[in-house]
């Protein structure tokens, strides 16, 4: 994964203005910053942006994308460049291999399998071995994506029920709700999911792949990157329960973090900014690869994982999702 430029996160409303090869990051109250555009991989708002046309053309000529989630920290969009590392060779075996009934539904079927053993080790490796080992009898008996996907929902259903058991009251899901989230736990989750989405954005668009030809997410999925959206299954855990169980349990979560209203709930900017650092310091954290035999960030194992599904595309090789070995 290219290192010489980083990502930059803005967690307060701002304008992004041009100054030569520069941008310039102006906000209402505070000195505007200059970054050379040179170290600037992507940029993720989480707060409310604006930019011009100038601007757009800068990102652009050096494929800077800008991934922005929406006021309730779902995925809203992303200004995408132009250029991208796409090939037609890799589109081309990307989209056979889509096209395979039985190749297809494998690969869906290992993506539901890694995801469900994530979220196990994350959460609760005994109360949910119960509901893997039935997930995983489903998983082998669906003959569609669609019978996947339904019993993935159901072990879902039951980690977080568990999940819930080892957060307070004010944290609990009590069932997952989305747009808008009806409750602080399901706003953390939703704010965590929606930045692990735009990272792996980034990633399948530093490779040859099409980021909407999917396996277990249908391909005309609207408004969205259908294989980011594969990926992510396995990443959220990783970066969603995992830090919520983390902030929680340490007491760096508080409900101050957190607007709540009717049915809704969405994170304070103190809590966007809480989230997007432990996030942020998440994906620095550095494991060693038992294939590379090297040290890797959490950040450069959703480029490698982008990697080896393309080396499955291209090369036939086998693909198995990402799960977690620490």
């Amino acid at each position: 994964m290219p290192t010489a430029a980083r990502t930059y996160w803005l967690t307060t409303a701002c304008r992004i203005a041009r100054k030569d090869q520069s941008l310039v990051i102006e906000r209402l109250n505070g000195t505007p910053v200059h970054i050379p555009v040179t170290d600037v991989r992507d940029i993720v708002a989480c707060a409310p942006v604006e930019v011009n046309t100038a601007v757009v053309s800068l990102l652009n000529t050096h494929r800077i994308s800008v991934h922005f989630l929406s006021h309730y920290g779902d995925y809203a969009g992303s200004l995408l460049t132009s250029d991208t590392s796409a090939s037609g060779e890799t589109v081309l075996a990307q989209a056979r291999l889509a096209g395979d009934p039985a190749a297809s539904l494998a690969i869906a079927r290992s993506l539901v399998l890694a995801a469900s053993f994530n979220v196990r080790r994350v959460i609760d490796r005994h109360l949910l071995s119960r509901p893997q080992s039935v997930l995983e009898q489903s998983a082998a008996s669906a003959a569609s994506r669609e019978q996947l996907m339904g019993a993935e929902g159901t072990f879902r259903r039951s980690a977080w029920e568990v999940l819930d058991t080892r957060l307070p009251h004010w944290l609990q899901l009590n069932g997952r709700s989305r747009r808008p989230p009806t409750n602080a736990g399901n706003a953390f989750i939703s704010y965590a999911n929606g930045i692990t989405y735009a990272r792996l954005l980034t990633a399948v668009r530093l490779t040859p792949l099409h980021s909407g030809i999917a396996f277990l997410h249908g391909t005309m999925e609207r408004q969205r990157h259908s294989l980011v959206l594969d990926l992510a299954e396995v990443f959220k855990p990783l970066f969603a329960e995992r830090l919520l169980l983390r902030l929680s349990g340490r007491g760096q979560l508080k409900p101050s973090h957190f607007d709540s209203g009717t049915n809704q709930a969405m994170l304070s900017d103190a809590g966007r900014k809480l989230v997007v650092q432990a996030i942020r310091d998440e994906l620095a954290v550095t494991v060693q690869h038992r294939s590379l035999g090297r040290k890797v960030a959490y950040d450069e194992l959703l480029y490698l994982e982008a990697l080896q599904l393309t080396r499955r595309c291209l090369e036939k090789t086998p693909y198995k999702p990402f799960r977690i070995w620490w």
